[in-house]
């Protein structure tokens, strides 16, 4: 992945944050270069008469070398599938207050529930405590390395700055879509893991002990 790219993808999930974006295509061609952006919401990324995307692609000309950009917004069918939109959900919601734990259960269970194969997300920073840490929920099956987890696994980071620091999401989401025939799903499972000695509670510490 080019620097350019991550620069601009950077730009556009700023940009875009409340239309949900979900990711970038760059397409060049011989009169200029076609920026094709997925979103939940594309009323939002296009705005009234068109002038949202018209000020979104003045501003990419005015700070990116691309020759004559031209912005296509297309909407993500399944936000809940996608990772980078499930990624900046989970810092809105910790961002109005709502607990860590609560905020990944609840995204775990919105993305199994539309039909992925695996979801795993991680959470570090300062969660309980002075000290940083991280805590990992798993839903199902994510595949962790080879060629059936580059196929089927998306994979997003996101970070949110609240009172405490600065905190580090990440999600991974295996497409039960994208697996081969001869790939068989045989188990749900669900786990929650706590890292760097940190001191379980409530349900957690019930596994940790019963381990």
């Amino acid at each position: 992945m080019s620097r350019s790219y991550v620069q601009i993808d950077e730009f556009l999930e700023k940009a875009l944050k409340e239309a949900g974006y979900g990711g970038l295509e760059i397409q060049k061609t011989p009169i200029g270069t076609t920026l094709k952006v997925s979103v939940a919401r594309p009323g939002l990324a296009i705005g009234r008469r068109g002038t949202g995307i018209k000020d979104l692609t003045e501003q990419v000309a005015a700070n990116f070398r691309f020759q004559n950009p031209q912005i296509a917004v297309s909407e993500v069918k399944t936000p809940e599938l996608n990772a980078k939109i499930m990624a900046a959900r989970i810092a809105q919601i910790v961002s109005r207050g709502t607990a860590f734990r609560r905020a990944a259960n609840w995204t775990l269970n919105t993305i199994m529930n539309a039909g992925a194969m695996g979801v795993e997300i991680s959470i570090a920073g300062k969660l309980r405590s002075d000290r940083s840490h991280s805590e990992t929920y798993r839903a199902g099956i994510v595949p962790k390395s080879g060629e059936t987890a580059t196929k089927i696994v998306r994979e997003a980071t996101t970070d949110v700055l609240l009172k405490l620091g600065l905190y580090g999401i990440k999600v991974k989401i295996a497409l039960k879509n994208a697996v081969e025939p001869d790939v068989e799903i045989k188990e749900d499972m669900k786990e929650v893991k706590v890292e760097e000695n940190a001191e379980p509670e409530g349900e957690v510490a019930e596994r940790a002990r019963a381990r």
